[in-house]
């Protein structure tokens, strides 16, 4: 996809960023992918579309964010990866669960997720310790919890609005989502004049099925404060899982533990958690072509493949 579906805008005197996305297309590949049931593309697709904003603030394109929710809710475990370059990747531990809707006929994301548990964001920066960050979860609902993220974790003021709409037949219609951001120095006018104008734009799914663009989302959420387009940029769904990558973390295992499975079962199947694409390993083949120096024991490949 070469559409640029990301973008970034800056307030006319510098003090308010803003992060859009329309994410629809990002979501539908996640369903097609996981087989998702409804409230869990939403929870997902919520994620998926906060990682994806949250990989354009970083400086490298290498550079990744990972954000991990265990609410104790029926869908267990949520994982949404992205990069600098545009590239997100997700992953539930429970693709199907079904629950009633809410009171006001919207899909309960909050209840799917729970709110005993934490949103951790792991930023790789190519450092020698990623930084991390964990706030308890607020209500499960993902945009409110990545809110409360970068109030506490960072301690920046933010608006983190999110959407997902489904259709009957488990279709995606639409998701997309908008992060706004206070810099130094804002003053209680131009926080007014932002709360006013959050609070009477329609939701994030509302806009996008009218054929709004990210574009009129910035200019409604930054109404009066003449907004520059900063850049804009394709952001995907794409799984970087590899055959080598796959070979890195079985060797991750150490010799002995990779002896002891091929004396198991010779061949092994190894399933990308992202993208369920299944590599089979011959063990002995990757005995034979053991490096010299391995990669250190106990530092396994995080998160790129789950052993069958």
């Amino acid at each position: 996809m070469s559409e640029n579906n990301l973008l970034r805008g800056i307030s006319d005197n510098g003090g308010v960023v803003f992060y859009g996305i329309d994410s629809t297309d990002i979501v539908r590949e996640m369903e097609r992918l996981h087989k998702t049931s409804a409230v869990t593309t939403a929870a997902l697709g919520r994620l998926l579309t906060a990682a994806a904003m949250m990989g354009a603030m970083l400086k490298g394109s290498r550079d990744t964010v990972t954000l991990q929710i265990n609410g104790g809710g029926p869908v267990g475990r949520l994982l949404a990866v992205a990069d600098g370059a545009g590239h997100v990747k997700g992953y539930v531990q429970n693709p199907v669960v079904e629950l009633p809707p809410r009171a006001d006929g919207h899909l309960d994301v909050g209840a799917a997720v729970g709110t005993d548990g934490t949103l951790d964001v792991i930023r790789d920066l190519g450092l020698r310790e990623p930084y991390i960050g964990q706030v308890p979860l607020v209500s499960g609902e993902i945009a409110e919890d990545v809110t409360r993220y970068f109030a506490v974790s960072e301690q920046t003021p933010s608006v983190c609005a999110l959407g997902v709409l489904v259709n009957a037949d488990l279709s995606v219609q639409c998701a997309g989502g908008f992060i706004l951001q206070l810099l130094p120095g804002a003053t209680e006018e131009e926080i007014t004049r932002l709360e006013a104008n959050i609070k009477a734009m329609p939701a994030v799914t509302a806009m996008l099925s009218e054929g709004k663009t990210v574009r009129d989302m910035l200019d409604l959420a930054l109404a009066g404060f003449e907004p520059d387009v900063l850049d804009t940029a394709p952001a995907v769904y794409r799984c970087d899982c590899s055959e080598e990558r796959v070979h890195r973390m079985l060797r991750s295992l150490g010799r002995k533990e990779v002896e002891r499975l091929r004396d198991e079962d010779p061949h092994a199947e190894v399933d990308c958690q992202f993208c369920d694409k299944v590599y089979r390993v011959d063990l002995n083949d990757l005995l034979a072509a053991w490096p010299e120096t391995p990669q250190a024991e106990g530092e396994p490949e995080t998160g790129a493949a789950a052993q069958k």
